[in-house]
């Protein structure tokens, strides 16, 4: 696909699967035992990983899955005899609710006194903004949970060698909710925003504005609201939204803000007046989201992953994550869960091969960071990728729309409208100029849509 794109060759998009290696020429993640013997003495000291995640307060109910997910993968690594057949994942955990500052300082304490092998988790985007510098001084090899902030990898650690990312790029979030919305609601004319107020919701709404002004260039922001990060009473949000008379209305919320907006929102009648669309709304443990939910929302997964898709049978690397998942933690799991899961699978597999490739022992840290470097793996959200460049796993970009079905106690993606989108028509190129190198941009992608045609150009 080339620069010049229209609305017709994104719309064209919609539906298709992502390239890539067969499946039977990748890993399966959730196979722990598939590996071949181990070469040359391998100690049996335990491998330590750092672990932090939103523990506390009302992100919990997005961020506290990440540390399931992790711990689901180490149990089964662990039983399965642990790394290269002979070392036990050892987890050391820590709360990130408290910020950057406090997050900061943890992951020292853990490098430093509690002497972790490796570093994986942190959740916020403020809070992955201040880690990633932190973690290639300290040399500390990270698999982060997210990473998604785009500024974290083309700005703060540009050329990163420790650290890795586990989900979907942010500005793919923005650029996908505007795409779904043009694709399944082209008559939209006024739009409202509501997000949270700081690093996450300030970067989705510059791509979701960037594309949205290409896609739906008839459209127009009659009303924005910034919410503090934690606000639970979203009264005179919601009071001024209303009056601004909106087609539909657009929130980056999450974990508890998100629920807490919605089911206030239904009190003053909100979603019989205008649509719903949410980036990251079913991000949260499906659990917390109740039957109450507007129906027919547009139900976003931080582009990432939700448990019913693909659809049972389909996906048997889904089928046993979530089989799983749901026998050791009596619930379903979400993106966040996953890309922790799938994080530390990776990771094994980066193991086996660098040992296998060296010609026995344990790899060194940089052995490991090779063989991450491009690896793909076959996870339950899908082929997951390593992009060499910039260290971002990538995999296809997927949103759904919400529907209340039988077999749940909560509403969960409607089948018959999954949308699934190859990432790389959601974000830059892996070589499109930085921020700084030729533009003054927020971030590649930004500067990568001013080539788009505008629809009916």
């Amino acid at each position: 696909m080339g620069n010049d794109l229209d609305r017709r060759d994104f719309l064209a998009g919609l539906g298709a699967t992502l390239g890539g290696a067969a499946l039977g020429e990748l890993a399966v993640v959730g196979d722990a035992a598939a590996q071949d013997t181990p070469k040359g003495r391998i100690p049996e000291t335990p491998v330590k990983f750092g672990h932090i995640t939103i523990q506390s307060g009302p992100g919990a109910i997005l961020g506290l899955p990440s540390l399931k997910g992790h711990t689901l993968a180490a149990e089964e690594i662990n039983a399965a005899g642990g790394l290269l057949g002979r070392r036990k994942i050892e987890t050391i955990t820590a709360d990130e609710a408290a910020g950057p500052e406090a997050t900061v300082k943890e992951v020292k304490r853990m490098k430093l006194s509690e002497k972790i092998d490796y570093f994986s988790g942190v959740i916020a985007a403020h809070n992955q903004l201040a880690v990633g510098p932190v973690v290639e001084e300290l040399k500390l090899l990270t698999i982060m949970t997210e990473g998604c902030i785009d500024k974290l990898f083309e700005v703060e650690v540009p050329n990163p060698h420790y650290l890795f990312g586990m989900t979907n790029i942010l500005s793919a979030d923005g650029v996908t909710t505007a795409l779904a919305i043009a694709k399944a609601w082209p008559d939209v004319r006024r739009i409202a925003v509501i997000n949270p107020d700081y690093a996450f919701g300030r970067w989705f709404q510059i791509h979701f504005d960037a594309a949205r002004e290409k896609l739906l260039p008839a459209s127009e922001i009659v009303s924005e609201v910034w919410a503090p990060l934690g606000t639970t009473d979203f009264n005179s949000h919601i009071t001024k939204t209303l009056a601004a008379k909106p087609d539909i209305i657009v929130t980056s919320m999450w974990g508890g803000m998100y629920v807490a907006f919605y089911k206030q929102a239904l009190r003053h009648g909100m979603f019989g007046k205008a649509r719903l669309a949410g980036n990251i709304n079913f991000g949260v443990v499906p659990q917390a989201i109740g039957k109450d939910h507007p129906e027919g929302a547009l139900a976003g997964v931080h582009s990432n992953y939700h448990f019913t898709y693909a659809p049972a049978g389909a996906s048997a690397a889904n089928k046993r994550f979530v089989d799983a998942y749901q026998k050791r933690w009596n619930e379903y799991p979400s993106y966040a869960a996953e890309a922790a899961y799938t994080g530390l699978y990776l990771f094994k597999n980066a193991v086996e091969k660098a040992n296998k490739l060296a010609g026995g022992g344990w790899p060194e840290d940089d052995a490991v960071i090779r063989q991450l470097e491009g690896l793909s793996i076959e996870a339950p959200a899908g082929v997951v990728t390593i992009r060499r460049e910039d260290h971002r796993a990538f995999k296809d970009v997927k949103v759904g729309f919400s529907k209340n079905l039988p077999d749940y106690p909560f509403p969960v993606w409607d089948p018959e409208r999954i949308m699934t989108i190859p990432v790389g028509q959601m974000t830059a190129p892996p070589n499109w100029p930085k921020p700084g190198k030729g533009h003054n941009d927020p971030s590649a992608t930004v500067n990568w849509i001013k080539t788009w045609k505008k629809a009916g150009a």
